[in-house]
């Protein structure tokens, strides 16, 4: 893997499953500096498939073996047009850092599922591919997630300010950057987008809520809102991480079978959005210990401007609040970028995971090399 350059591909495709993320960048001085971006959407019938397997159910080996196959078909074809769109050649990139798809978490049962084969990639590529970054930090006793912070802290980090960046997908996750503190803490806060999007497929056949349109004409349900608070993850302690199979529809049901709600899609909607705003910012706040901090919004979460709205205005102590474009990183590509850099971490054999975030027992390094040759 000896490359005189030092250009990594990253590829994210996250709990939202609303499109592949993919990013070409060069990690030669200490920030590393993005040649190029692109986006590959998912087909549709592929979707059903993902979201089908999210949760228990028949003859899931066969399908996950088949649809692992074909995701790789997809990232391929999404490196293919980066590189086009680039005008780097394969053979100029160092390495591919893969997160896959995810299709179940399970922390508390020691593992997680992310499918896609390295193999394949590699093969369809002519690019070494790094992938199952998680495995490794599970058998170190961790999470598995979230693996973001550590690259966070290296290019997010002020060394006066106490700083969270909060990446808002189907999952959110927040990483904290405290001046005051070399510790860096991250973890899952519960639902990001998935809750939203569910609603929004099911009720209007549309990917996710364009510009907030529906949420905007709905109004909260208190009472139900309340019963969402009450979920045993959001009440949990960090460390901690889920996944979209911990926020289904069945808990929607229930919450609303619970407190009786006689409620409109777009009233569900509008819940579900400062729901999500909510969680987010209980966790925020109770880390603060009421310090001034910033808050600075990562990931698909950031076109939503209600959902924004809703978390600003719950963000007690917040002196500077906005997207990572502030801080000069693209929201749409923080997280394909940190699965570049931990390509590259795999690659110069240093760790990737942050025990303090994953509860991991030490430093590991992550990922498995799949050699294009």
């Amino acid at each position: 893997m000896e490359h005189k350059n030092e250009l990594y591909i990253g590829i994210m495709s996250g709990t939202s499953m609303d499109g592949i993320d993919l990013i070409l960048a060069d990690f030669k001085d200490s920030k590393p500096k993005v040649l190029e971006t692109a986006e590959e959407k998912w087909p549709e019938d592929l979707i059903k498939i993902m979201h089908r397997l999210c949760t228990p159910g028949e003859n899931e080996t066969d399908i996950s073996g088949s649809l692992s196959v074909e995701i790789s078909r997809v990232f391929a074809s999404g490196v293919a047009n980066l590189l086009k769109k680039s005008g780097v050649s394969a053979q100029e990139v160092t390495a591919v850092g893969s997160h896959g798809q995810t299709v179940r978490h399970r922390p508390e049962s020691c593992f997680t599922v992310q499918l896609g084969s390295g193999a394949l990639l590699a093969e369809l590529t002519g690019i070494d591919v790094i992938c199952d970054f998680r495995s490794a930090d599970m058998a170190a006793g961790g999470q598995g997630a979230p693996l973001v912070p550590a690259f966070h802290d290296k290019i997010f980090r002020d060394p006066e300010k106490l700083r969270f960046i909060v990446n808002i997908g189907g999952i959110s996750n927040i990483s904290v950057l405290d001046h005051a503190s070399p510790r860096i803490l991250g973890f899952d806060t519960g639902p990001g987008n998935t809750l939203m999007d569910l609603i929004v497929r099911n009720t209007w056949n549309e990917p996710y809520d364009i510009n907030a349109a529906h949420a905007a004409r709905g109004t909260v349900c208190k009472p139900l809102l309340s019963r969402m608070m009450e979920h045993p993850y959001i009440l949990k302690k960090w460390p901690k991480s889920t996944g979209r199979e911990t926020f289904t529809g069945e808990f929607i049901d229930l919450c609303v079978k619970e407190t009786q709600a006689d409620i409109s899609p777009e009233d569900l909607l509008r819940t579900l959005t400062v729901f999500t705003a909510e969680s987010i910012a209980d966790a925020v706040v109770k880390v603060s210990e009421n310090r001034p901090y910033e808050t600075y919004i990562c990931g698909g979460g950031v076109h939503n401007p209600l959902l924004m709205e809703d978390l600003k205005h719950r963000l007690k102590g917040c002196t500077q609040f906005g997207s990572t474009e502030i801080l000069g990183a693209d929201p749409d590509y923080v997280e394909a970028l940190a699965f570049a850099w931990l390509a590259r971490q795999f690659v110069k054999r240093l760790p990737g995971n942050l025990p303090s975030a994953t509860g991991a027992s030490k430093p590991k390094i992550l990922g498995c090399l799949y050699p294009a040759s």
